[in-house]
């Protein structure tokens, strides 16, 4: 027989008795029998009203062998009844109580069972021992929530003892707790020398990560016995106790002042570790804790040998042979001396007053300290020290990257100190002119094979690349402009038609200086983008470029005052504007992933963001990539938080393909606050019996100032994994970067750790990666015969006002105007402005859309015929997005 069935026939078999029961009471009711003023609570309340519970039962644990006590409450009901696990309780079981609500004169009924240990041991369901109650009105049924009964206990071993271990001061303390398996599941608390510790009242101690004990940054004083109490409504247990030391390796203090000379001619200077002193069994300051020094720089002579020399008598012959090899140095650089001067002479009378390298006669220093300098030929120097010639590679190095730098319209004639010094009288021309507008290219020949001649140019072409790391473009652009763009970085430049003068054309440069930038802030200040340059620096445009700089802060005027700054010919940083001011110099335009500014003079430029509340945010990017180690059995994963700039991330993925990484999760944005709280990185959920971490590796944590800080090389951190068994392929496990008090993100890993099974990420799409340099009408998504229409029509004055502040508006510029207005054309540098803001979408839609709000014109652009757009030289193609 259906069991569905019999339950519906008890059903109604239970509504039956009620009824019949009700009935009976009614019959008695119109008899006049003696209990008439009980009848009352038999009859509904209420006819027509569901009954609505006051109280349903609750979740409950049997402890032991205690019974457990459901109840519910409801109004207004005739009859309640329990049942469990789809079955009624016996009526005999219930115990029931009635009442009437003062308020509102409607019966209210209560019941309770008891639920014994026995009764849920004896269930075997497929989910926990279950009870609901059911009450019945005259209209109807209603049911309560179903109540779980269990029975709780708490296992005695505890699944993961804390471990005793010694740290450095300042470094981080991770204690691992895993409590016994209970139900409920058991509550965790920390004792230090048996007393609790309270995470609320001290910041520097974290217990809320998966139970462990988190010390941000050890302190004397957090040595001592630590235990773990696990807790729950069954028992209270206790784990082992580990033992934590924070120990002090010594650090010397600075070295004291020299001495003075002895009569032995030297000099003393002693330091001591104490600064600070070890303790707790930290490392002794390693290396010396005096030295001396000969003081007269080997001049002093006793008994006819240098005191640097005399260290005991088993060294006496040593002494005797260096003696005897200073004396045929000596020898030899007073003949290398009459050489040089005769050859000095000589080529004084040859080549007459053009510039001559004297650094033979003075001990190989140049005259010539920069190219600002003329040389004084007239200057006597006196040496009291000996005359060294250097090494003679290092030397030409030296002479010849001084004395080769540029000098305007001047042709130079060398004869280099290295050749007079070994009779060489070959001359080498140089012809010192630079091209305006030129950008040097470096040559790509080793060094070795580069001809003398040849060698000084490539020296002055080589120092400043090898100086800093960038990534560089660069194109010739004319009279028509065009667009210069780094791909995949966000940084491109705008050359408007007209800037460059006719007939002319110049070689334009973007780079961005990666790594660490040459621009320190100043306290809290940051640096929110990469630092650009473009050049070359000695020309002027006649009318305003447009660069972009992506930044990576979230804007808010309330929480950041955003300044540009350029370096100046020094290498010194320079504030030009505060983005919210007004001034005519340039102009800037933040967008929330870029800057736009409008400038007129080529150079370096960076953003810095200063911070003016705590609620300032710096936008992270963060990126997980894997790859295997030497030892077949490792994986090494390096979380990366970086600036949330596609540069930044462009580095990162350069980086890692030569170290054969690859990403293994689509990057995700993490909201940094300058709150001064510290970054924690840790890895969750690694399948126990496949992997393992390596200890003491699991949950990493950088100051707050090493994140804030943006000119340094992007944060990562390394976590070192094994696999037990070659035959593991898979790796499945989180990530999570969060900030203390701030924003966190959960990177979910589901990857093969072999190349040929793992999914490939798309991880960086951009429309600039197709070309570097467009140059002419190709690289401007606004046809140029339209824009002489837009120009012409705008910058007229009207009975309104000036027509192009209304163009302004409505492309959402509405502020520092007054730069605009000293432009011979504000319309077109507002037309530039746009330009630059959609290089990559390029929606002529929306322009047109703006200038028929003005009521100007009243037809959309991107509808204009092919025939009204082409114009001699300035044709385009719809193909490119216009």
């Amino acid at each position: 027989m259906d069991c569905r069935w019999f339950k519906d026939q008890q059903e109604l078999l239970v509504l039956d008795t009620w009824k019949r029961q009700w009935e009976a009471g009614t019959e008695k009711a119109k008899s006049g029998n003696d209990n008439s003023e009980a009848l009352p609570e038999s009859i509904p309340s209420a006819p027509g009203t569901l009954p609505h519970f006051m109280e349903e039962p609750d979740d409950a644990y049997i402890i032991k062998s205690n019974p457990i006590v459901l109840r519910c409450k409801a109004m207004p009901a005739m009859q309640i009844f329990f049942k469990c696990n789809g079955e009624w309780v016996h009526q005999n079981e219930h115990v029931s109580e009635e009442s009437m609500d003062e308020a509102t004169g409607l019966k209210v009924r209560e019941v309770f069972i008891n639920v014994t240990r026995q009764q849920v041991e004896d269930f075997h369901g497929p989910e926990d021992y279950w009870c609901q109650c059911v009450a019945w009105s005259h209209l109807g049924t209603s049911k309560s929530r179903k109540a779980a009964v269990r029975i709780a206990y708490l296992r005695k071993n505890f699944e993961q003892d804390p471990q005793g271990k010694e740290v450095p001061i300042e470094g981080m303390i991770v204690l691992h707790c895993r409590p016994p398996e209970g139900v409920p599941a058991a509550e965790v608390e920390w004792l230090k020398n048996e007393e609790p510790i309270d995470s609320n009242l001290d910041e520097n101690i974290d217990t809320r990560a998966d139970h462990n004990l988190i010390i941000r940054q050890a302190r004397l004083s957090d040595s001592g016995n630590y235990t773990c109490m696990a807790a729950n409504i069954v028992a209270r247990r206790r784990s082992l106790s580990a033992t934590v030391v924070v120990y002090v390796d010594g650090n010397w203090e600075v070295w004291s002042e020299w001495s003075v000379c002895s009569p032995e001619c030297e000099h003393l200077r002693v330091r001591e570790c104490i600064a600070p002193p070890p303790r707790n069994g930290g490392k002794d300051c390693e290396g010396l804790s005096q030295e001396s020094e000969n003081c007269t720089e080997g001049l002093c002579i006793q008994d006819k040998k240098p005191l640097h020399e005399i260290k005991s008598q088993n060294m006496e012959n040593a002494s005797d042979i260096a003696l005897y090899s200073g004396l045929g140095a000596a020898v030899i650089a007073v003949a290398v001396l009459v050489v040089a001067v005769t050859l000095y002479r000589r080529s004084q009378s040859e080549y007459g007053v053009d510039v001559i390298d004297s650094s033979a006669l003075t001990g190989g220093n140049s005259l010539l300290l920069n190219s600002s300098m003329q040389p004084d030929l007239t200057v006597s120097r006196t040496y009291s020290g000996p005359i060294c010639l250097q090494d003679p590679m290092d030397k030409e190095l030296m002479t010849e990257s001084s004395l080769f730098n540029p000098l305007s319209d001047i042709k130079v004639k060398v004869q280099s100190s290295f050749m007079v010094s070994l009779g060489v009288t070959e001359r080498a021309e140089y012809h010192s002119k630079a091209h305006s507008g030129t950008f040097p290219h470096g040559n790509t020949r080793g060094f070795g094979t580069i001809h003398a001649r040849n060698k000084a140019t490539y020296i002055q072409n080589l120092s400043p690349i090898s100086a800093k790391s960038e990534l560089k473009t660069a194109a010739v652009f004319g009279h028509l402009g065009g667009r210069l763009v780094i791909p995949n970085t966000g940084v491109s430049l705008l050359i408007p038609h007209g800037a460059i003068p006719e007939e002319s054309s110049w070689e334009i440069y973007l780079a961005i200086t990666q790594r660490e930038s040459s621009l320190q802030p100043d306290g809290p200040d940051v640096l929110l983008g990469p630092e650009v340059s473009c050049g070359p620096s000695d020309v002027s445009v006649s009318t305003p470029f447009a660069l972009t700089i992506p930044h990576c802060a979230e804007l808010n005027s309330e929480h950041w005052n955003i300044h540009l700054k350029k370096k100046t010919q020094q290498g010194k940083w320079e504030e030009v504007m505060s983005v919210e001011e007004e001034t005519t110099s340039c102009y800037c335009l933040l967008d929330p992933y870029a800057c736009h500014i409008l400038l007129n003079s080529f150079g370096t430029y960076a953003l810095i963001g200063e911070p003016i509340s705590d609620c300032a945010v710096r936008q992270l990017k963060v990126a997980v990539f894997g790859c295997m180690s030497c030892n077949s059995l490792d994986y090494n994963l390096r979380v990366y938080c970086m600036d949330n700039t596609p540069c930044a991330f462009q580095e990162v993925v350069s980086d890692e393909k030569l170290q054969g990484g690859q990403l293994l999760e689509e990057p995700k944005l993490l909201h940094f606050r300058g709150n001064t709280f510290s970054l924690q990185i840790s890895v969750l959920d690694i399948p126990p019996f496949l992997w393992r971490i390596k200890p003491f590796t699991a949950c990493q944590e950088v100051p707050f100032s090493r994140v804030w800080c943006s000119n340094q090389a992007p944060l990562h951190c390394a976590f070192s994994l094994e696999r037990y068994t070659p035959a593991t392929t898979q790796l499945s496990c989180k990530i999570c970067v969060r900030q203390v008090k701030g924003h966190e993100q959960i990177l979910q890993i589901q990857t093969s750790i072999l190349e040929n099974e793992r999914e490939t990420i798309t991880f960086f799409a951009h429309d600039d990666t197709n070309f570097a340099a467009q140059m002419g009408p190709k690289a401007f998504k606004i046809p140029y015969s339209i824009r002489q229409r837009i120009c012409a029509t705008f910058d007229t004055p009207s009975a309104k006002g000036k027509d192009w502040q209304m163009l302004a508006q409505k492309n959402s510029i509405n502020r520092n105007l007054s730069y605009f207005a000293t432009q011979s054309s504000p319309s077109a540098v507002i037309l530039d402005l746009w330009e630059a803001r959609h290089q990559h979408d390029g929606d002529l839609d929306s322009l047109a859309c703006a200038l028929e709000e003005i009521g100007r014109t009243h037809s959309k652009i991107s509808n204009i015929t092919e025939t009204e757009m082409e114009e001699a030289d300035f044709s385009y193609s719809r193909q490119n997005g216009l």
